[in-house]
């Protein structure tokens, strides 16, 4: 008979407990494992391929996220400043607000829930069909050709797509404010030039390079666990989006206080 009361409680904590840490033990194996077969080096072509798939084919919805977050914060930023007379400085917030924070952290769950996903799916209709099975009874590592390149994909795609959400949404909060809050264009590059220096934007590609790490990390490994036929891939498949995406945000409170601590 289950426990009631402050035992029962304490002892279905310390049963989440244990799963949280088993799943973490977990994940840090399969990343373990997929860097070891990285350092015999993995082939060009797939990883290319990879890349093209995670980073090329999130363009178009990260760049619509990131013209939207701009747009959205010169509106909001610009509502506070008029009270005050300073609507130029719309650009600190905009600017500082994409590179050090919203770029990475909506960029990352962009790219969770449409390469993520993907990665899991693919993986995870693999090893339910047994192809995984095939690829070590013929002696390749399925390590090195399907995660290590996925993982590394990600890690590479994800930093890369933040540069260009940084980019993209100053853009978007510079269409704003200088149409509605009458700003002058060069007033707007040369406030964000000064106020938004190298260090705020490697922060922010630093993060999405960890966020990469645990897209694909997370990913892979839900798509070599899975079971159950295709519903088990389903399952993977939801689970991959939302572990990584509550991966991303815990992890992101982390860095930045890391980061805040180190002076960036």
């Amino acid at each position: 008979m289950e426990p009631s009361g402050f035992a029962g409680w304490a002892s279905r904590v310390g049963a989440r407990a244990t799963e949280l840490v088993e799943f973490v033990g977990s994940l840090l194996h399969f990343l373990g494992e997929a860097a070891r077969a990285a350092r015999r080096g993995v082939p060009g072509s797939v990883l290319i391929g990879q890349v093209y798939e995670v980073g090329a084919r999130s363009l178009p919805l990260t760049a619509v996220a990131a013209f939207a977050m701009g747009v959205v914060m010169a509106i909001q930023t610009m509502v506070l400043l008029k009270k005050f007379g300073v609507v130029q400085y719309a650009a600190v917030g905009v600017g500082l607000g994409l590179t050090r924070e919203l770029a990475p952290v909506v960029t990352a769950l962009m790219v969770a829930g449409r390469a993520g996903s993907g990665i899991s799916a693919e993986l995870g209709s693999m090893q339910v069909t047994r192809q995984i099975d095939a690829l070590r009874v013929l002696a390749v590592d399925p390590y090195r050709y399907l995660a290590a390149t996925r993982i590394l994909a990600c890690l590479i795609a994800v930093p890369l797509l933040t540069a260009l959400s940084d980019f993209i949404g100053i853009f978007g909060g510079l269409v704003v404010t200088t149409t509605l809050g009458g700003v002058p264009v060069p007033a707007y590059i040369d406030t964000t030039l000064y106020y938004v220096t190298v260090g705020d934007v490697l922060s922010g590609i630093g993060k999405s390079a960890i966020f990469g790490l645990i897209i694909g990390t997370v990913a892979a490994h839900y798509g070599f666990q899975t079971s159950g036929g295709t519903t088990g891939v389903g399952r993977a498949t939801t689970a991959t989006v939302v572990v990584s995406s509550l991966m991303i945000f815990v992890s992101d409170v982390v860095l930045t206080q890391i980061l805040m601590t180190l002076g960036f």
